[in-house]
């Protein structure tokens, strides 16, 4: 019997002598096994490119799972090498896909110097209550790229469509990179049929996504978690890139949010906005709001939840929970890697009129450079914290200030006290050692408000690491 030989990818597989289309099939099938297996692979070697980074969730009723944006049902991800980076093959190619209409949700940088790929997610968000895909690249932040950098959007967007067999309007865009610089449109499309045939629903797809829309981040940041909604369990997922250029309104921050609870539009658009002002808008690492700052939410409702339609319902307060909890997790690890820092810091306001005036307060101190470099210099110098506290713009009586650093109390009733400054000073050291949390908690007065920031020490590394990167 005459054998005919295959040879690919240095493997040789010899079939009988058999009719040229059973061949032919036979062929065509092994090549696909082969580049399942090549993506698998390279979605594999993508997850470990970095490390994951510490998850802080809040307490709650949730269990933190594995999975990522992928632990929610009808989600699938992948990240790879396209070449779009100036340097080195860390993966730079991301996309989420969802198995049916997911509805849709996004909140963008506030910066009026606003990326190509924001005015695009605002337009067909107006355009489609729905989406089934989001695609992210990093290297190039396509911002004040003019029309041109507008149309390669509309270009990218279009054959990702194509090839997923679904409406332009369902195709989401982040990019992420220098600004100025157009993406390497031709390098990006030629990439997409490898990204493509690499989507799973495994974690390593969720992680190598993560992966893939890092800039200079030293961390993956992923996270998951279930619950319950009502008597149903649901599973919320998500993954964020950021280190610096990050301020409240928003950060230099990308983010995709998934879950498979079932969610009125209207309502699923207005908890997305809530979560990110108790989340990526409460971080600050520098001080700088980027032109590119997204986050794209998606409910494919897969759970076989209820359909939560009131935001004042029960399911409702247990969703935006979730949600909250979620963002929150992956808000405090873009604190936790900004750029140079060896701590987080989380500033706990107390006491104010309401929720919105506390989370100012405690923007304000985060965002304190004052108060960050006294935390890198492990320097318990309350001055600058009650300082920062004052010019927040929301009005309080001096004398109802308290202030404490960790568990050592600073100052009350609006007048310092003699602490232990040895005592103080090395709590900043022993966090971070472990780049740990450092906690400050203000208190205002005796109002319900209260609210949370998280920001990060400021040091000698933060300068290097800017001075040196292309803008």
């Amino acid at each position: 019997m005459s054998m005919v030989s295959l040879r690919h990818h240095h493997i040789s597989i010899k079939f009988p002598e058999l009719n040229s289309r059973r061949i032919s099939r036979s062929l065509d099938s092994h090549r696909i096994r082969l580049r399942m297996v090549y993506a698998s692979s390279s979605v594999k070697e993508a997850a470990n490119c970095i490390p994951a980074a510490p998850i802080l969730l809040p307490e709650g009723p949730w269990k933190q799972i594995s999975g990522g944006v992928t632990a929610a049902k009808g989600f699938k991800a992948a990240g790879i090498y396209g070449g779009l980076r100036a340097q080195g093959e860390k993966p730079d190619l991301a996309l989420v896909t969802c198995d049916v209409d997911a509805v849709s949700a996004g909140a963008f940088t506030t910066n009026v110097v606003a990326a190509a790929p924001v005015a695009y997610c605002k337009k067909a968000l107006q355009a489609s209550r729905t989406a089934r895909a989001v695609l992210i690249n990093a290297g190039q932040a396509n911002a004040a790229t003019g029309d041109a950098g507008y149309q390669d959007v509309i270009e990218c967007a279009n054959a990702l469509a194509k090839l997923l067999q679904i409406r332009s309007e369902e195709v989401l865009i982040e990019s992420t990179g220098v600004i100025g610089h157009r993406i390497k449109k031709d390098t990006l499309l030629n990439s997409l049929p490898k990204l493509v045939i690499s989507l799973s629903s495994s974690t390593e797809g969720a992680d190598s996504a993560a992966v893939a829309i890092t800039t200079t981040d030293l961390v993956r940041k992923s996270v998951a978690i279930e619950s319950k909604v009502g008597e149903t369990c649901v599973r919320v997922g998500g993954m964020a890139k950021g280190s610096g250029m990050i301020h409240p309104n928003m950060a230099t921050m990308l983010g995709v949010v998934t879950t498979d609870a079932r969610v009125n539009s209207d309502v699923w658009r207005e908890m997305v906005q809530i979560a990110v002002c108790r989340s990526f808008n409460q971080i600050t690492v520098d001080g700088d709001t980027s032109t590119n700052d997204t986050v794209i939410a998606l409910a494919s409702g897969l759970s076989g939840s209820p359909e939560v339609s009131s935001l004042n319902s029960f399911e409702a307060k247990q969703l935006q929970s979730c949600l909250d909890a979620v963002m929150q997790g992956l808000a405090k690890s873009i604190a936790w890697d900004g750029e140079g820092a060896t701590c987080i810091i989380e500033v706990m306001v107390t006491g104010a009129n309401n929720e919105a005036e506390a989370a100012k307060i405690a923007r304000s101190v985060a965002s304190s450079s004052l108060a960050k470099t006294a935390v890198y210099g492990r320097d318990p110098n309350w001055g600058r914290i009650a300082c920062a506290a004052g010019y927040a713009g929301i009005p309080f009586q001096p004398r109802d200030l308290r202030i404490s650093l960790g568990e050592i109390m600073l100052m009350d009733c609006g007048q310092p006290l003699s602490f232990d400054r040895v005592a103080a000073s090395d709590y900043l050291k022993q966090v971070g050692e472990v780049h740990g949390t450092v906690e400050i908690h203000i208190s205002v007065g005796n109002g319900p408000g209260k609210g949370r920031a998280w920001g990060c020490d400021l040091s000698y590394d933060y300068i290097k690491i800017n001075a040196e990167y292309t803008t």
